[in-house]
């Protein structure tokens, strides 16, 4: 049985392959980069089997509940939510590879690391929080308003899991490994999360009056002023969620990245681009502090022959000569005065030195 397993079953062949230490994965990368691989690689192949076991579901139980589900399958925000997830995961994992391949700055590479962030921004976090908390609090209340008990003949437990708590534990781990402290394109996201909340409204009122029923029991049970109430609801939630992606991000990976062009996101691309950028701000800064370092040296430099100048006040001949040989007349007065200021307190902490010892 050992040795059908390990040669017949893809998903241990893979898990191994990435898995197992690999010398030559880590010389190119850190750890990181590799675990980001393997954790985007195991979600795509488990949402590509549930899609498949979702899609081969029987559902010839003569009842009402199992033939709306059966029409109107398409229509519901669980299956809209788990396509716009595998969609983010096949980006993701594009991405990874062409980081493996150090072709993520190309031209390609940028577009679909935007894709990729704009998608998890503007869909995949929102509305898969609103997934998962109305349909666990809707179904803990009363499960006949969301997943009636009927279903249970044709869904399994572990399947209803899979599309309902499963997707919160893919958005929280990519949350962890990933920084977007802020909206990667705010409009973009925007116009996608208002495109699908409209959108969807559209359609489950649509199935109600033109279909003759509610796609969701929930909906059933109130009248119409609570149903616009908890249309507000749904909308304002959504948009909460899409804010809270971002303060809960500035939590977690409180050190924001170095370099400018990746601090949008926060998601390193490369360590040579990150200390390229770095070398540039400490030569800024070493630039700066020259400039102090020389303007210290000369203000040094005259204020030592300012010193010598009064220090020779006895002796006009031996002034004049210093007060030329710093090229500053002996008869500026306002520049006399700020001298004698500096200096006059040298001079009396010579004397007094002197008087000391």
């Amino acid at each position: 049985m050992d040795v059908l397993w390990k040669e017949n079953n893809i998903f241990y062949n893979i898990l191994c392959v990435l898995i197992t230490e690999n010398e030559k994965l880590f010389d190119r990368s850190d750890a990181r980069l590799y675990w980001k691989t393997v954790y985007h690689m195991f979600l795509i192949l488990h949402h590509c089997y549930v899609a498949n076991i979702g899609a081969g579901l029987n559902m010839d139980i003569d009842h009402v509940e199992i033939r709306k589900l059966k029409k109107f399958r398409v229509a519901y925000l669980t299956g809209w939510n788990f396509s716009f997830q595998t969609v983010f995961l096949g980006l993701a994992l594009l991405h990874d590879v062409l980081r493996w391949l150090d072709k993520h700055d190309s031209k390609i590479g940028k577009k679909i690391k935007y894709f990729r962030d704009v998608i998890f921004n503007g869909l995949v976090f929102p509305f898969t929080c609103f997934v998962t908390g109305m349909f666990w609090c809707v179904y803990l209340i009363d499960r006949e308003l969301v997943f009636p008990q009927v279903y249970d003949q044709i869904v399994p437990w572990w399947l209803n899991h899979c599309v309902h708590t499963n997707i919160f534990i893919v958005i929280t781990i990519e949350t962890l490994l990933t920084r977007r402290r802020q909206p990667t394109d705010v409009k973009v996201e925007r116009c996608m999360w208002v495109f699908v909340s409209v959108f969807y409204a559209v359609v489950y009122y649509s199935v109600y009056f033109f279909g003759g029923c509610w796609l969701y029991g929930v909906f059933g049970v109130m009248n119409w002023w609570q149903v616009c109430l908890y249309q507000a609801c749904i909308w304002g939630s959504t948009w909460v969620f899409y804010n809270l992606n971002f303060f809960v991000n500035k939590m977690i990976h409180k050190v924001g990245d170095v370099t400018p062009k990746t601090s949008i996101n926060g998601d390193p691309e490369s360590r040579e681009t990150t200390f390229q950028n770095a070398s540039k701000i400490d030569g800024a800064v070493e630039t700066g502090s020259s400039k102090i370092r020389k303007d210290v040296e000369l203000s040094t430099k005259d204020s030592g022959k300012a010193n010598v100048a009064y220090l020779n006040d006895n002796n006009d001949t031996e002034t004049e000569k210093q007060w030329k040989s710093i090229g500053i007349s002996k008869n500026d007065s306002s520049l006399n005065q700020s001298l004698d200021k500096s200096t006059g307190t040298n001079f009396k902490r010579n004397q007094f030195e002197k008087s000391s010892l």
